[in-house]
């Protein structure tokens, strides 16, 4: 009956108060639920990605001497496969072609035979560039060695055997090589340690020329068995989608130990994606954990900027014959009110989020995480109004309870210099994980287990707090100090009344330092989650753009370059700039590289050359270097390290000379290294001159075509293939394709819905504990307020007070808000180098987002003091009820 009694009570007359509470506490729940339903989310999206691009899922060879068909009778008889397809490698010892008056051959290669549906199950394996699938079809770097084209005759050299000549039908891309061609298992002789150069492709009718004359031996010919898994089965969740492939494959070798090995291609791929999965976490944490510590401080604030009212409450009750046992029952009673009422509010707002926002799913999917957060709203509640109350029931006097005014002594922690020791400690974890380069996620490759180093908390966690109370006690000391920094900045409301506010204020240096120290923590969240947003985006982009090389791309052939349509690519609508680059072949020693010849003056205008892509850091000094030498080449990290390179070496490549289409050795000056290039492979390539390539070779033409592109890439990609027509050998990629490609790595992940949610709680959240702790602090001595007003205080005097107020707190919690900000998205950017492919040169920072966050808070604190002074207008006959 008492509780019931009180807490209608409660409600008619602290409405505000309590409804202030349950926003708080609302706003907790609902970015607890979304952050975990964005990131299971996030993880199901990075699985589905990293699945998509595996098309050989196991590749099973078998044994020499193993009785192949039993080997695919136990393939598929196992429950996980659900297409299998045998293949067949056979090694040639080279390839012959003879063109008008010359003849070209190359060196050792591979025949392979597939069946007639083999492309259908596993299209992602070979692309048609040019004449009939249903034939013989050779590679194309095959093609463009030898010199043929469809409808050409290719001699085999056989081992132990007489050449045989055979007629090709078509040109194909195996844009999948390294896959095809991998070594399985970990037997030397199992296989070739890298793709081959040059590679047929038999139909099993075409297979018999090979044989005419006698079989192949055991040396020369290999069985595979190409399998695709039964995806429906997979696991959403990274991690345990790679528990589950790695035990069926490993189940598979149990059966078949002594007689085939197996390669888990699609274990290996979500073997890097786990990794990620973890970052996805520790990612989400950094970002989200300060977000709720924030929300969960402002329902403190919120209930503690009340507190002294409920104080004297609690001390009427008191004196009225209530024991100490019936005040905490009545603030339970209060606290499940209040915790109850935000934590349905929160849930309310996140199913509403996750049905507006894409990349998000209802709060009903995740049960676990949804009790979670409305146990932690619940106990929030209980956390900002019990505790207060049960001290004040046992600990104090009914009079010294009923005191409007203590004269506290300072905190513990000011007094142990707290805020300067956790600040020195986080400095010091930040220094010893920055200067060990340690990796914050642990994926051992090929094994199941993954950990996280937890430690890396330690120094964003501390910092957080260090610097909150570092803010209170710099702030708290400045009012206090009635010194010049007060003067200023309440003179521009209070005028000749100056000293008088600047004196009132510095007897509030406590409360009015809270204040500030609230403000400045929520725009600190803002700018540090917009900066490093911003960053990461930019660097997403820039991943895109390196993997596709430009906005759009057009990938030609030797025998149909791309560079030819450069003209009229340039006049499609949406195109700003295009540039032609050319990609050829070149032998380093024995090793074939990819060479791209470039204009190193204008590639910088369609490709966004990131420093890191450099080994000095600078990408305009790497390519005024290579412009300015003339034979100059750059070589990647891998090269130089393998053959021993020094900068300024003069080098011998081969290239495909045009004229007789033979490989001829071409002198370069190696001056410089790089790291990444548009289009680059990750591992060998060089760069070099356009212009010298096309003189050294005879062959001006460029292969590739970027675009810089203006609007929407995907729509000026479909222009483009309009413009090209259907022409197969040209192959056209948006940076949007490219993200797809890339799916496995993190930083692929679109974070723009999130974004939007942390950017739109943080706004909320900087605005409330700004406006929101304003108006309850002010109200807490609106009978000083009122008595002013009886003494005969005009309402621009009282607004003098309430507008000085009101600016020092914009002022001082956005300097150091701001300050702060920063300090952390580096931080952040610091730990978190390794979700970064390549790291970023820079912050990015979205100036337009912290101007709006900045003017946000400011008219939450006008509309706060316009609010207070309205309800400061009351009868002076009612300074007894205040």
């Amino acid at each position: 009956m008492i509780l019931r009694l009180w807490l209608r009570g409660k409600i008619l007359r602290s409405f505000a108060e309590i409804a202030a509470a349950s926003i708080g506490i609302a706003l907790t729940v609902t970015f607890i639920v979304t952050l975990a339903s964005f990131l299971a989310a996030a993880k199901i999206s990075m699985t589905s990605r990293a699945i998509s691009v595996v098309s050989l899922d196991w590749q099973v060879q078998a044994e020499a001497g193993a009785e192949v068909d039993d080997i695919g009778k136990e393939i598929s008889e196992t429950d996980a496969v659900e297409t299998v397809h045998r293949v067949r490698y056979l090694d040639a010892a080279g390839f012959e072609a003879r063109t008008g008056q010359t003849t070209q051959r190359t060196g050792p290669g591979q025949v392979v035979t597939i069946d007639e549906t083999y492309l259908k199950d596993f299209p992602a394996e070979m692309r048609m560039l040019s004449g009939d699938a249903s034939g013989i079809l050779i590679a194309q770097q095959t093609a463009a060695n030898l010199h043929i084209a469809p409808g050409g005759t290719v001699t085999i050299e056989r081992t132990g055997l007489a050449p045989v000549s055979v007629k090709v039908s078509g040109v194909v891309d195996l844009p999948d090589a390294d896959a095809l061609f991998q070594a399985v298992g970990k037997t030397p002789d199992a296989g070739p340690q890298a793709p081959p150069d040059n590679v047929l492709i038999f139909p099993p009718s075409e297979r018999q020329q090979l044989f005419l004359d006698g079989v192949a031996t055991p040396l020369t010919e290999r069985n595979q068995w190409h399998i695709r898994l039964g995806r429906a089965n997979l696991p959403a969740d990274p991690v345990s989608a790679f528990a589950y492939v790695t035990s069926a494959e490993r189940n598979l070798e149990s059966r078949l130990a002594g007689r085939a090995l197996v390669a888990d291609n699609l274990a290996a791929r979500l073997d890097a994606v786990r990794e990620d999965a973890l970052y996805a976490t520790v990612l989400f944490l950094f970002l989200g954990a300060p977000g709720i510590a924030l929300a969960a401080a402002l329902s403190f604030a919120v209930v503690a900027a009340g507190g002294a009212r409920r104080r004297r409450e609690q001390a009427l009750l008191r004196v009225r014959g209530a024991s100490p046992a019936t005040v905490v029952a009545l603030a339970i009673g209060e606290a499940l009110v209040a915790g109850g009422v935000g934590a349905a509010t929160g849930v309310l707002f996140a199913a509403l989020l996750a049905f507006s926002a894409p990349g998000l799913e209802a709060p009903g999917q995740h049960p676990r995480a949804l009790f979670a957060a409305i146990l932690v709203g619940v106990l929030l509640a209980i956390a900002s109004y019990v505790p207060p109350a049960w001290r004040n029931a046992r600990g104090m006097t009914v009079n010294a309870s009923r005191l409007a005014l203590t004269r506290p002594s300072p905190p513990l922690w000011k007094r142990l210099w707290l805020d300067v020791a956790l600040l020195a400690i986080a400095a010091f974890f930040f220094w010893q994980s920055e200067s060990t380069g340690y990796q914050i996620v642990l994926a051992t490759e090929g094994v199941a287990a993954t950990s996280v180093d937890y430690k890396a908390f330690v120094a964003p966690a501390l910092s957080w707090i260090s610097v909150t109370l570092l803010v209170i006690r710099v702030c708290s000391y400045v009012i206090r100090s009635n010194g010049p920094i007060l003067n200023i900045l309440v003179s521009p409301f209070s005028g000749r009344l100056a000293p008088i506010v600047a004196a009132t204020l510095s007897r509030q240096s406590t409360s009015l330092a809270v204040g500030i120290a609230a403000t400045a923590v929520a725009i600190a969240f803002a700018a540090s989650t917009a900066v490093f947003n911003a960053t990461y985006e930019a660097q997403a982009r820039l991943d895109a753009q390196l993997t596709n090389g430009s906005d759009v791309t057009v990938f030609g052939t030797v025998q149909s370059p791309a560079g030819a349509y450069a003209p009229a690519l340039a006049a499609i609508p949406g195109v700003e700039d295009v540039e032609p680059m050319q990609h050829r072949f070149a032998y380093v020693g024995t090793d074939l590289q990819d060479l791209f010849g470039i204009d190193a003056d204008r590639i910088g205008r369609v490709a966004q050359l990131s420093g890191t892509f450099f080994s000095d850091g600078d990408a305009d000094v790497a390519l005024r270097r290579l412009a300015s030498t003339p034979n100059g080449v750059l070589v990647s990290e891998e090269t130089v390290q393998d053959f021993q390179l020094q900068e300024g070496d003069d080098i011998k490549l081969r290239l495909m000379n045009s004229a007789d289409h033979q490989y001829q050795s071409v002198g370069f000056k190696f001056v410089g290294v790089v790291r990444e290039f548009p289009t680059a492979p990750r591992d060998s390539f060089l760069v070099a001159n356009a212009a010298y390539v096309a003189a050294s070779t005879g062959s001006p033409q460029e292969e590739y075509v970027l675009m810089l592109t203006v609007g929407d890439p995907a729509a000026v990609a479909s222009r483009v293939r309009a413009e090209l027509g259907a022409d197969p050998s040209l192959k056209v990629t948006d940076i949007g394709q490219a993200a797809q490609l890339i799916g496995s790595s993190l930083v692929a992940v679109d974070l723009r819905s999130l974004t939007m949610i942390e950017l739109g709680f943080a706004v909320l959240t900087a605005a409330g504990a700004a406006g929101l702790i304003f108006v309850l602090s002010i109200l807490e001595r609106r009978r000083s307020f009122a008595i002013l007003h009886a003494i005969g205080a005009k309402p621009k005097q009282l607004g003098a007070f309430l507008w000085s107020e009101g600016l020092v707190t914009f002022v001082g919690g956005s300097i150091f808000g701001l300050l702060w900000g920063f300090s952390a998205a580096w931080v952040l950017v610091k730990l978190l180098t390794g979700i970064f492919d390549p790291p970023p040169d820079a912050l990015v920072v979205p100036w337009a987002y912290l101007a709006t966050v900045v003017g946000c808070v400011a008219a939450s604190i006008a509309a706060a003091i316009v609010l207070v002074m309205s309800m400061l207008r009351i009868d002076v006959g009612r300074l007894r009820d205040l």
